[in-house]
């Protein structure tokens, strides 16, 4: 919202929650929707250019795509970017939230509006969950696996999509959003520890223990066994982004995408452990 706020772009954001709406910026017009009621929101869709298509990992999420795309068709919207998921070689469709994203992604396809596909991979804020198990139990929890996964900046996902959004000669493209090296749960571990300035260990990645954990925190069960799924199909393949898509998310951007460990320094620094800690990281390399 702030990129396209910042390159003079008119917002219009579709919320469930009024709270959310309240906090927007007052700059955008937040209208409060949802796309199981499709009937409630085609004013929304009125004199909407370009809609930027963001889902959450839901049970309906692939019903509200199919809708938001026939509603984006029948108010004449000339744009879609949509925030997918990134693809290796061998998606795994079975995994819920993925095949819900590559339906929708079909769908787009066909229904005659241009398109971009933003396509992130796991992202570095996901971290912000972890800060109770890495500051008071010094474990690093996300179960990456040992295959390697290019994880990225939400802010390179924001930059990316506004730039899909208000500029011309990405129609039928996708983007794939990704940190410029991959990192293994134990790589990750040892970031965290060079970081911390004590031993972070890696959490491991027994699913089945990993599910039980998330439904003992009272996770719904159905988001836990989606996330097991995912989890155990980028261990089993990893999710590191090519050379080539690098370089055209570089090219996309004007910059390299943002690293691991400049999120982890940051995050850490915004942390109640004090500077003394990433005064003393910046001193020497990590690897």
């Amino acid at each position: 919202m702030h990129e396209l706020i910042a390159h003079g772009v008119e917002v219009k954001i579709l919320t469930r929650n009024l709270e959310r709406a309240n906090a927007v910026a007052p700059q955008a017009q937040a209208v409060v929707g949802d796309l199981l009621k499709p009937a409630d929101l085609r004013p929304a869709f009125e004199d909407v250019d370009a809609l930027f298509l963001l889902l959450a990992g839901v049970p309906s999420e692939a019903h509200e795509g199919l809708t938001a795309v026939a509603l984006a068709r029948a108010a004449g919207v000339k744009r879609i970017v949509y925030l997918s998921v990134h693809q290796t070689a061998r998606p795994p469709r079975h995994v819920p939230h993925i095949g819900s994203k590559l339906l929708i992604e079909s769908v787009i396809r066909e229904s005659g509006i241009p398109y971009t596909f933003i396509r992130p991979n796991v992202f570095m804020q996901n971290d912000f969950w972890y800060q109770e198990a890495l500051l008071a139990h010094s474990i690093y929890p996300q179960p990456i696996g040992d295959k390697g996964t290019s994880l990225c900046d939400v802010h390179d996902i924001a930059e990316a999509a506004a730039i899909a959004l208000t500029t011309d000669g990405h129609e039928g493209e996708a983007y794939t959003i990704a940190g410029p090296e991959p990192f293994t749960g134990q790589r990750a571990a040892a970031l965290w520890s060079a970081v911390l300035g004590k031993d972070v260990t890696y959490g491991g990645h027994d699913m089945e223990q990993w599910e039980l954990q998330q439904l003992e925190r009272g996770v719904p069960q159905w988001f836990a066994l989606d996330l097991k799924m995912m989890f155990t199909a980028w261990q089993t393949d990893g999710l590191v982004a090519t050379d080539n898509e690098i370089d055209r998310l570089t090219r996309l951007l004007g910059h390299a995408p943002r690293s691991y460990e400049d999120f982890v320094v940051e995050t850490v620094a915004s942390w109640p452990v004090g500077q003394s800690q990433i005064a003393a990281f910046k001193g020497r390399a990590f690897s």
